[in-house]
């Protein structure tokens, strides 16, 4: 069972081993954004945070007819737990839905259970005919998948791609106590020991030499979402990414009229819109571009050692240098 990790309630100590350690690993979740969002539709996003997302796909679904009750039944709200099937940790970095579609459709009838309050009798029904049941539900996320993430996806990937390179730098620079020293008041880094803050459980974890997968998850927020057992699986943490306040923004950053005096227009807005590292897709869309213009202009600010590239996976990421960084600040 996947359970929630909020600023109070008990604590739980995940020890880490060397092996632990070397074996941590991030991973990005098509399917675990999937039921996280439709988590939110069910009302799971008590500040706000993604109402833009909510009020533009709610009308779409409609629209389409689609009948979501399957999957959200299995997610209940309040209650903040999500059954452990439901969403398998990935075991490569940047699996496509597909292929973790693929691995919800094999689940062993054994591994089809909860203790999440009101859930268990839907679970039921899956253990009952699970190749029937797994795979009409599969196929209900890949409906809902069309309509209400792919639109989003690049926006999104990215986000999280720029989250794991800033988190990567950290644990360069300073280790865990470095990598874990942002994630926000749930957890703390001390002596070996990652201390989680969850609402309804406390204690000691061992992660037996199995590491701890960490997914930059943005329905997630504010919440850091656990899945500790001793099970099938790694266990996991997935947690709201850096920069998740500017994921539905629309429009440009404004930049400052020496800067654009010195490096042209639309350099000075590339270069005022990295606050986070983006590829030359995402910075298009959000500056309303042309992916060859903005290819160009990233070209000439890399040449003059503003911004960085660093590719992850199949994918550039562009991040403002020591010295870009020292330019946005011109006013």
């Amino acid at each position: 069972m996947v359970q929630v990790g909020r600023a109070q309630g008990g604590t739980v100590d995940i020890e880490f081993t060397a092996e632990d350690m070397a074996r941590t690993r991030f991973a990005v979740s098509p399917l675990w954004e999937v039921v996280a969002s439709v988590r939110v539709l069910k009302g799971g996003d008590d500040q706000g945070m993604h109402r833009r997302w909510a009020e533009h796909v709610r009308p779409l679904l409609a629209a389409e007819r689609l009948d979501l009750t399957p999957l959200s039944r299995l997610i209940a709200v309040p209650a903040e737990c999500v059954p452990s099937f439901l969403v398998p940790p990935p075991t490569t970095p940047q699996p496509s839905l597909a292929v973790e579609l693929a691995a919800l459709r094999a689940t062993p009838p054994e591994l089809l259970r909860t203790t999440t309050p009101g859930v268990e009798a839907c679970v039921g029904e899956l253990r009952a005919d699970p190749g029937r049941e797994l795979g009409r539900l599969a196929d209900l996320i890949s409906a809902y998948w069309e309509i209400a993430i792919a639109p989003f996806w690049p926006r999104m990937q990215a986000l999280f791609e720029g989250d794991i390179l800033h988190r990567a730098i950290h644990l360069a620079e300073g280790g865990a106590r470095r990598l874990f020293d942002d994630f926000g008041p749930q957890v703390t880094w001390d002596s070996g020991t990652l201390q989680l803050i969850r609402r309804s459980s406390r204690g000691t974890k061992r992660l037996d030499g199995r590491g701890l997968l960490l997914v930059p998850s943005a329905f997630a927020w504010p919440r850091i979402f656990s899945n500790l057992g001793s099970g099938a699986w790694q266990p996991t943490l997935r947690y709201p990414p850096r920069g998740i306040g500017t994921l539905w923004e629309h429009g440009p950053r404004p930049c400052s009229d020496a800067l654009a005096g010195v490096l042209g227009r639309s350099r000075a807005l590339l270069l005022a819109e990295l606050t986070h590292p983006a590829s030359t897709t995402e910075l298009a869309r959000r500056l309303g571009l042309s992916a060859g213009g903005v290819s160009q202009h990233l070209t000439a600010l890399r040449a003059a050692g503003l911004v960085s590239a660093h590719r992850t996976g199949r994918v550039v990421l562009y991040a403002r240098t020591s010295v870009g960084e020292a330019l946005v600040g011109v006013r």
